[in-house]
């Protein structure tokens, strides 16, 4: 099954019922030359989701010190394609390596793929 790594609302138990229809089981891991920063969102589906105005997002810092806390969870290949439709057009999703080593998906926001 695929791993999907959560930094942000995604660890939340509401969201994930909301996305997913059930509760992730997950273990604590970082993302690696990464650096987070917090932004407002202007999506009112996602404030009614989550119950916050801003979430955090984070970009490639290549400083291979930086490090995201999050957390791993193993989901479907039809639970990724949720997990897209839950971030809609504000994000795109990558894979990269965790601290554990795991290959996990990621979603980064699209302005840095443009």
């Amino acid at each position: 099954m695929p791993l999907l790594f959560s930094y942000g609302s995604l660890q939340q138990e509401g969201v994930q019922l909301a996305t997913f229809g059930r509760r992730l089981a997950g273990s604590a891991d970082a993302l690696v030359g990464f650096a987070q920063a917090i932004v407002q969102s202007e999506d009112p589906e996602f404030a009614a989701t989550s119950g916050k105005t801003h979430h955090p997002i984070v970009r490639f810092s290549d400083n291979a010190e930086d490090r995201v806390q999050g957390t791993v969870f193993e989901v479907s290949e039809a639970e990724l394609v949720d997990a897209d439709a839950y971030e809609a057009d504000a994000c795109k999703r990558i894979v990269a390596t965790l601290a554990s080593g795991a290959q996990a998906w990621i979603l980064l926001p699209t302005p840095i793929f443009r």
